[in-house]
């Protein structure tokens, strides 16, 4: 398939710019399995599409302060987006400056620090901190790393609404975004409904962002994004599976987390990177319903849920939620996917 094929027309009016009032008041969009027309709903019927024993799998990473900006030592302005902390002190960052850094050039950050860089790792720079842990700085002086199409700086109700309730391993650069819809009431219903619920860790990327440049899909380079799938997880994945419920991924992450797992056949513990490009014609092995928001035209999360419901039935739902005026992206509505089973 080709990249165009995953276009579609979105005003811009329709990028949510800031999150609803609360995490529940999204609209939702079911695409039932089969020949059924979209449904259109509210995120708070979640749960009537659900049944007992189904295992909902979240994402618990937790977003960095990752956004920092300061000046060369020469004077220029800087601005880093970490994306990875190796150890305490050494982290990869992507760095805009008017000029390029060169290594040994130091930059003095907002708020106090000082980084050092050490060279460059592909397309990200080696940086170094002598007086602070990597933490520890974004902590003091980091922003919250907004998406680049939402077109303001990041304010203080991005430091709760721009986390899931239930983040819990620091390390990712962009929420997992289906997650941001929770909140521990619809937790607490789902609990007392007998839903299972279990979580798997990756570490979101700035890569999540980045569009696909080449026309073939084929020659498309996935970026790398670290994931962990405990074998706690693998075990409660096949115990669903096996009474005869599904497994529900919150969230593409979620998904790639899972069939990074399960590229051998059956799902086996999984700890390290994984550049899994879902496309058209992937044969899912783990993951039986989806939630998700609504992904960026031509991007690798809309081929792969194009790949989990089918590429027409996808692309008429985008179409239908365009034509209903649906909020899109990160603080945008959600849809309930189920897989296509079907030819």
């Amino acid at each position: 398939m080709q990249r165009s094929d995953f276009h579609y027309d979105l005003p811009d009016e329709l990028i949510a710019q800031f999150p609803t009032g609360n995490r529940q008041d999204s609209r939702l969009l079911h695409l039932p399995g089969g020949d059924a027309a979209p449904v259109d709903r509210l995120f708070v019927d979640l749960p009537s599409l659900l049944q007992a024993g189904d295992l909902l799998v979240f994402n618990d990473t937790r977003v960095m302060r990752a956004r920092l900006f300061g000046r060369k030592a020469s004077g220029g302005r800087v601005e880093l987006l970490i994306e990875r902390v190796l150890e305490p002190g050494l982290g990869l960052a992507h760095i805009r400056a008017s000029k390029s850094s060169k290594a040994g050039s130091r930059i003095l950050l907002e708020g106090g620090g000082e980084l050092e860089v050490r060279g460059r790792q592909e397309d990200l720079f080696v940086i170094a901190s002598h007086d602070a842990d990597l933490h520890e700085l974004m902590r003091r002086s980091g922003h919250m790393p907004l998406p680049p199409y939402i077109c303001r700086d990041d304010e203080a109700l991005d430091e709760e609404r721009y986390q899931t309730v239930y983040s819990d391993r620091e390390g990712a650069v962009a929420a997992p975004t289906a997650g941001l819809h929770f909140d521990h009431d619809m937790l607490q219903r789902l609990d007392a409904m007998g839903i299972e619920r279990a979580c798997v860790t990756l570490h979101v990327g700035a890569g999540t962002f980045r569009p696909v440049r080449v026309d073939r899909l084929e020659e498309h380079v996935m970026h790398s994004e670290y994931a962990e799938v405990s074998p706690e997880v693998c075990a409660r994945v096949r115990a669903a599976r096996a009474r005869g419920n599904r497994v529900v991924a919150v969230g593409t992450t979620s998904v790639r987390s899972l069939e990074s797992a399960s590229r051998e056949g059956e799902i086996q513990p999984f700890y390290g990177d994984t550049r899994l490009f879902i496309t058209p014609g992937y044969r899912f092995r783990s993951v039986d319903a989806l939630v998700t928001n609504f992904h960026l035209p031509e991007s690798t999360l809309l081929m792969l849920v194009a790949a989990f419901s089918g590429y027409e039935r996808i692309m008429a739902a985008y179409r239908h939620a365009v034509a209903r005026r649906y909020r899109f992206f990160s603080y945008g509505d959600a849809m309930f996917l189920e897989r296509l089973t079907g030819p």
